[in-house]
């Protein structure tokens, strides 16, 4: 029977999630890949493992994550059960509903009927009683933003989430959701969305400003670019890499010599601040405090001690940051 580290929480920094009491470790575990039907659910236990030993106590999960869809959340759900049941009350457990879940017009978008039906699946298939935080996964151009957040808002008026979140949204409609829930006293307390130093989208669509003015918490996923913002590409592409292993989100085109021109000299300046790449990706993410916790997968349990380390050093100077930008985005 699994036993957690005793010292676990003195590895960790832990970040209120905007004004809400709820704190998130800085670095937090998603489930996004290595958790479905197609991985080794040795490899999925060695990693959950690793990530709560070392302080991390948020594990994010979708209803749509595998392979299969909803694979990911049946695999953890056995993982809870068989290990981690003792622990349930020191861990922070999302999902989210917004993607295409199951066929027809009710297992897609942001729909009442889609999100609280979703909601119970997801809770059945990881065994529990409620989730901490339940995301839509996406803004729905079809369906009234009134009804999406009144579903949110009745998932946690029923006891199934502790909060509600949003993720893959603008600063618009974040603002205007916000409003919403507010008036239906629903805690809404984080933004979910993509964020790199490749990916600046949350800063041009004014979600990272305008989440810092509502006091609401962002947490960053695909923060290492699918694994370009590392060095594993450097030397080529391995043979057990998401390029070769998983092309549906990394494919081999992406990695051309402008990008790769740009990796070398992200990672010569890692380097030189004493970090790997990644570390300095992480840590570029954190560095003025906004974003609550950065959302990094793992397909090893070393990779997932690597991402901590990011937390050593989260100052840039301006020059660093200057660097950065010019090489990313010119």
């Amino acid at each position: 029977m699994y036993q957690a580290a005793k010292e676990r929480y003195e590895k960790m920094n832990y970040v209120k999630c905007g004004n809400s009491g709820l704190k998130l470790p800085q670095v937090s575990l998603g489930l996004w890949h290595n958790f479905g039907d197609t991985s080794s659910f040795e490899n999925m236990k060695q990693l959950c493992y690793t990530a709560f030993d070392n302080g991390i106590t948020h594990f994010d999960l979708a209803n749509n994550y595998g392979p299969e869809p909803g694979s990911a959340e049946i695999n953890f759900g056995r993982i809870l059960k068989e290990d981690f049941l003792p622990y349930r009350d020191e861990m922070v457990i999302s999902t989210k509903a917004g993607y295409e879940m199951w066929d027809g017009p009710y297992g897609d978008w942001g729909s009442r009927k889609y999100l609280l039906a979703s909601l119970d699946q997801s809770l059945k298939r990881m065994g529990l009683e409620y989730v901490d935080i339940f995301y839509h996964h996406r803004m729905d151009p079809d369906t009234p933003l009134e009804e999406t957040m009144g579903a949110l808002a009745q998932a946690v008026h029923s006891g199934k989430a502790l909060y509600a979140g949003i993720s893959n949204y603008d600063g618009e409609t974040l603002k205007k959701a916000a409003a919403i829930l507010e008036d239906l006293k629903c805690p809404f307390i984080i933004n979910q969305n993509r964020y790199s130093i490749f990916d600046r989208t949350i800063e041009q669509n004014g979600l990272k400003d305008t989440a810092h003015k509502l006091q609401k918490g962002i947490i960053a996923f695909s923060p290492l670019e699918q694994g370009m913002l590392t060095d594993r590409y450097l030397k080529g592409i391995p043979a057990d890499s998401r390029v070769k292993t998983d092309g549906r989100f990394l494919k081999a085109e992406a990695l051309t010599e402008k990008r790769m021109e740009q990796i070398r000299r992200l990672n010569d300046l890692a380097g030189q601040r004493g970090q790997t790449l990644a570390e300095m990706a992480l840590s570029w993410i954190l560095k003025d405090g906004i974003v609550t916790s950065v959302l990094a997968g793992a397909s090893k349990p070393s990779q997932i001690l690597d991402n901590i380390k990011a937390l050593e050093n989260t100052s840039f100077s301006d020059e660093e940051l200057k660097l950065i930008d010019e090489i990313s985005i010119g």
